[in-house]
């Protein structure tokens, strides 16, 4: 009775030699706070239990070899969009502005002031955008188990270029060569990232780019319809689609050989026109979309994680959202933002 068959004994120890080869060859220690882990086999992604840092290990180290190729691209849109905002306003001074003061005085000084105040601010509001940190992320201890407490990484994951934690609102751009906190996007026309530390910034650029390029397309238009040569008067008949086709064609050529007389001012308030316009149709999607975002609390890669995760409502979306971000502290903003939400609350 005390001895024990070979077949009730083998597989005990089987199973005891099987337990210990794992542990052996699958124990691994935390990033973030040094504590050894035993993990499964086919888990090379793990959370660490203590202190919630997430490791990859199939996560692989970005190239930088065309980091300065990258640099230089975007040095070079910062340029050539710099010297393209200087060209609208320069050409649009000697283009608009004579025929402006022909008309009054004073009606030439307002619009001089308006210029200055659109040119300054679209100016000042880029060169901040392009040239501020879009945002490090604070530094934090890590690496040892009495520094770091419990949960002190949740959901932090390891930058193997930085070498720094990155926390889950943090993102490294390859062109910048840094992790930047709440990164928006990587935008080569400001050779910067849209980050914490210049998304305002950028967000009263492309709201004072829209603004100017809607005045330059107005105002080009008023001062072209005004110099535009007389085009041969057509009497007016009833419209049919016989005399619609014969007033085009009559039409046509005249209104070809006055765009022959026309001067050189001319052709450039016909350039600045159709430049300001397809410039500001780009920019005031790009603005639309940028206040849709910050209305729903989210910037362009959490919305593009949580649609790939299925989790749609990551953050309340909220008026408060848009004060926040502007750092509108006025208690009159505030009054009028829960009045809002209070008519919208009760219409549901």
């Amino acid at each position: 009775m005390d001895s024990a068959s070979p077949s009730s004994v083998s597989p005990t120890k089987q199973e005891d030699d099987h337990v210990t080869s794992i542990t052996e060859e699958h124990e691994t220690t935390c990033w973030g706070c040094g504590l050894r882990l035993i993990i499964s086999p086919y888990a090379p992604i793990f959370k660490c239990g203590w202190c919630g840092a997430i490791t990859n290990h199939n996560a692989r180290k970005y190239d930088n070899k065309y980091f300065w190729l990258r640099r230089l691209r975007d040095r070079c849109f910062v340029v050539i969009l710099l010297l393209f905002m200087l060209f609208i306003i320069g050409s649009g001074v000697w283009a608009i502005y004579p025929t402006i003061f022909s008309t009054g005085y004073f009606y030439g000084i307002f619009h001089m002031t308006v210029t200055g105040i659109l040119s300054i601010a679209t100016l000042s509001t880029y060169v901040l955008a392009s040239s501020r940190s879009p945002g490090a992320p604070p530094r934090i201890y890590w690496g040892s188990y009495p520094a770091m407490g419990r949960n002190g990484l949740m959901d932090y994951t390891f930058c193997n270029v930085c070498s720094n934690p990155k926390s889950p609102n943090t993102h490294h751009c390859r062109s910048c060569g840094m992790c930047v906190l709440d990164m928006d996007h990587h935008c080569p026309f400001i050779g910067n990232c849209v980050g914490a530390g210049n998304h305002r910034s950028f967000i009263l650029f492309l709201m004072s780019a829209v603004t100017s390029t809607f005045y330059v397309s107005i105002i080009s238009a008023n001062i072209l319809y005004q110099i535009w040569p007389p085009l041969r008067h057509i009497p007016s008949v009833t419209l049919t689609w016989s005399t619609i086709f014969t007033y085009l064609a009559e039409s046509a050529l005249p209104f070809l050989i006055s765009v022959e007389s026309l001067s050189i001012r001319g052709f450039l308030l016909i350039y600045l026109f159709f430049a300001s316009v397809s410039v500001e149709i780009g920019l005031a999607v790009l603005l639309w979309q940028q206040i849709c975002f910050i209305y729903e609390g989210k910037t362009y890669l959490s919305s593009l994680s949580s649609n790939s995760n299925g989790n749609d409502e990551v953050e309340e979306k909220d008026c408060q959202n848009i004060v926040r971000f502007f750092g509108c502290s006025n208690p009159a903003t505030r009054y009028l933002l829960s009045f809002w939400n209070f008519k919208k609350s009760h219409k549901k």
